[in-house]
């Protein structure tokens, strides 16, 4: 009887002239990491960061037709800044930004926010109604501001129309200093309401619906719920609504400009379009101031974002 034994194999060993191959080590997280970054930082780059540098660079220096098409501006410090301060447009101008910018945000919001209270109710066609609602933020500034500028005509608009049908003679809307403004500011609101009508809306629905039952067992009316419950609970959703607000306000052009175009004399002048006049708006632009009034927009809109962060923390702390 014989016993067959099986033998291992012997062990592959490598040829001595093939070098032994390295371990691939894995990517480091770090690389990946800013491979996710990369198109975010280059998209920030090129239209946000470099065009705040051509701007700030276009208001330190005296900048001409030549001088822009050849890149051999001047350097001047700060007088394109000290020339719009001493420009007597510079006044008007900023009573107007922050009259318009003030007014349109407290009746968005008001008229927003009465609106978000109302369609919470989930009525038969809250929805249908909401949805006709969100027709003005959707349409094109472009149309939304021609309609407006045929409204309120002196002479065919359907505004001085209905007034004459209530015995009130015509108002010049768009060609009177006293009414310019007040029409530019009607016609933003009417723009801007849908807009706070989603969010705060949206803010309602994550309040809990137990907190109003309670309120209302207790005794609490409708006024007493909405002060009690509803507009403490909505400060967060209410501060990014008014955030927002603002600086898409502070840089409203188009309406103001197809409206009135800053006129009659200067009276519905914003920083937005007077900063458009100096650079495109004459036969001898001036960048240089015309860059030097968008960047103290710039600056404005930077504060009340940094103002608004500050706030966040302390309410996140507290």
């Amino acid at each position: 009887m014989t016993i067959r034994t099986t033998q291992a194999p012997p062990p592959r060993t490598e040829s001595r002239g093939a070098a032994p191959q390295p371990r691939r080590r894995p990517a480091s997280p770090l690389w990946a990491a800013w491979a996710f970054l990369a198109p975010v930082t280059l998209y920030l780059g090129l239209f946000y960061a470099y065009p705040l540098y051509r701007n700030l660079d276009l208001s330190l220096r005296d900048y001409t037709v030549r001088s822009f098409v050849q890149g051999d501006a001047p350097f001047t410090g700060l007088a394109n800044y000290r020339k719009i301060l001493d420009d007597p447009t510079f006044a008007p101008a900023l009573l107007h930004t922050a009259v318009f910018t003030a007014v349109c945000l407290v009746f968005q919001y008001a008229i927003g926010l009465a609106l978000a209270v109302f369609f919470h109710q989930n009525f038969r066609l809250s929805a249908t109604l909401r949805a006709l609602f969100l027709v003005p933020w959707l349409l094109p500034l472009i149309v939304s501001a021609s309609t407006w500028s045929w409204m309120l005509n002196s002479e065919s608009g359907v505004v001085n129309t209905l007034l004459g049908a209530l015995g009130v003679g015509p108002v010049n809307w768009l060609t009177s200093p006293s009414w310019s403004l007040t029409s530019v500011i009607i016609a933003n609101i009417w723009i801007g309401v849908p807009f706070n009508l989603v969010v705060l809306h949206s803010g309602l629905q994550s309040i809990p619906a137990g907190l109003y039952e309670a309120a209302a067992l207790d005794g609490a009316g409708a006024w007493q719920r909405f002060w009690r419950i509803t507009f403490p609970l909505l400060r967060p959703v209410s501060a990014i609504t008014l955030l927002l607000g603002l600086v898409y306000t502070l840089k409203v052009f188009d309406i103001i400009w197809i409206m009135t175009k800053g006129g009659p004399a200067d009276s519905s002048t914003t920083f937005a379009t007077w900063s458009y006049r100096l650079g495109f708006g004459n036969l001898l632009p001036a960048f240089g101031p015309g860059a030097a009034v968008g960047n103290l927009l710039v600056v404005a809109a930077l504060v009340f974002g940094l103002i608004y962060v500050r706030v966040q923390r302390k309410q996140a702390l507290s």
